[in-house]
């Protein structure tokens, strides 16, 4: 009687785990959420393709134009500290192209009027365009520039 007891048990243990095996296959199961352990969420590293364009769209030399010495010096100023600047210090007084730095500002000045410079400072008015002062050599006169210019 206990191996018939047996046989019977085992063939009951098989139905019920395959009934429990369809019945896990038909449900809908939801998977758990994965637990996080810190505080800072770290975005997955996931593949990044370089870029690989059909047709190049637009070059940087299109919007940048060339910096001649014509580009550079704008204008000269003709403001009443200018002209102070002119007479007391022997100094120009400029508006220059904002991208311009004082080496190309020294080389247009120094080319463009035949004089030689000394010193350049230079500062960006509230207005956003940028002054320079161009100090010139002593053998130069600031005077005399400025008349042939047509400032005074």
């Amino acid at each position: 009687t206990v191996y018939i007891d047996s046989i019977m048990s085992s063939k009951d243990t098989k139905t019920k785990a395959l009934k429990a095996a369809a019945a896990t296959l038909s449900q809908n199961h939801k998977k758990a959420g994965k637990t996080r352990t810190k505080a800072k969420f770290y975005r997955p590293k996931t593949l990044r393709l370089a870029r690989n364009p059909k047709y190049v769209v637009s070059t940087k030399e299109q919007f940048t134009q060339k910096m001649d010495k014509y580009a550079i010096v704008k204008k000269p100023l003709t403001s009443e500290t200018a002209m102070k600047k002119i007479e007391d210090h022997n100094t120009l007084v400029f508006i220059v192209d904002i991208r311009s730095n004082k080496r190309q500002i020294k080389a247009a000045v120094e080319s463009l009027y035949d004089v030689k410079v000394v010193r350049v400072n230079t500062m960006i008015r509230p207005d956003f365009q940028k002054k320079a002062f161009v100090k010139l050599a002593s053998d130069n006169d600031a005077l005399e520039v400025a008349s042939k210019i047509g400032i005074v």
